[in-house]
């Protein structure tokens, strides 16, 4: 069967400016991240992709705290990538960033639109870190910030979704957020991110994610799960997998990599082999959905 990757990074350390990488220690959410702070090129990518158990047919690169000064250097840099004949067409589609505090937000979103792959933004929003496992840039609840709403309104003058990305406590604000922008679509990343420690923080995932998935133009990518779950197992993933298509749907799920950063946790054989082991009792149409075609629908690739 054939296969899309929704969420993978590459970056070229030599040419460009990744703060979080350079930083000595390297800033990290929940491991060592010293590991993957060297090149990582689109042909490591396929490398990779060419391991899994599937067919890798379609990328969508994300943002990866490239130099904020120049937001659109990162999709430039990506587009000349994706264009030579030697990557095959990927990444197929961009994810860029935009801080939507930013009075010139307007501008740096018509910039990333200036290139044919550009999809959507990512701004990382998550903040309100209190658990001693993490360690995060604290960023404040932007999503109630009058300036940063009327930064993400610019949105819906261009064809773009929103990758949304939080903690699961910030997911009734991030409910009433998309419920006031409907214009704009949003996929969450990383199965909205369950700090997978007890009981209670899968009910408080459980909770926001139903409140999420009561807006038709929100999708999730099933990804990520291995960075709160160390020396994870099937039966680890398997209820917020299962629990995420339960809330959203067939039609609104679709799985991914975090290439090469949950390549701290995980191979990229390991991870995609996990997804088809959790779904091996679904229909041939269904695993094509989460797989394939939704990522290719989604993101018009």
């Amino acid at each position: 069967m054939k296969m899309i990757d929704p969420h993978h990074h590459i970056w070229d350390m030599d040419k460009n400016h990744y703060g979080w990488l350079e930083a000595d220690p390297p800033i990290h959410i929940f491991g060592d991240y010293s590991e993957i702070c060297s090149n990582y090129f689109i042909a490591d990518f396929q490398a990779d992709g060419a391991s899994s158990p599937y067919e890798l047919v379609k990328s969508v690169h994300i943002e990866t705290g490239y130099d904020p000064s120049n937001p659109p250097g990162e999709t430039a840099w990506l587009d000349s990538i994706a264009t030579a004949p030697a990557s095959r067409g990927m990444p197929n589609a961009f994810v860029a960033f935009a801080d939507f505090l930013d009075p010139n937000v307007d501008a740096v979103l018509a910039g990333h639109a200036a290139f044919a792959n550009t999809r959507g933004i990512r701004q990382i929003l998550n903040s309100g870190v209190d658990n001693p496992h993490l360690n995060f840039i604290e960023r404040g609840d932007l999503m109630t910030d009058p300036q940063w709403r009327e930064g993400y309104a610019h949105m819906a003058n261009y064809t773009m979704s929103f990758d949304l990305q939080i903690w699961p406590w910030q997911m009734e604000m991030a409910a009433a957020m998309v419920g006031d922008f409907p214009e704009v679509p949003v996929i969450i990343n990383h199965t909205g991110m369950p700090l997978a420690y007890s009981y209670a923080s899968f009910k408080q995932w459980e909770d926001g994610m139903a409140l999420l998935a009561e807006h038709a133009h929100v999708s999730v990518k099933i990804s990520g799960l291995p960075m709160t779950m160390p020396n994870w197992t099937v039966d680890d993933i398997r209820p917020y997998v299962l629990r995420t298509i339960e809330l959203f749907g067939m039609e609104r799920c679709m799985f991914a990599s975090n290439y090469p950063v949950d390549g701290i946790f995980s191979t990229y054989t390991e991870l995609w082999a996990g997804f088809d082991e959790v779904t091996k009792d679904f229909s041939d149409d269904e695993r094509s959905k989460l797989f394939h075609d939704n990522a290719e629908r989604i993101y018009r690739i």
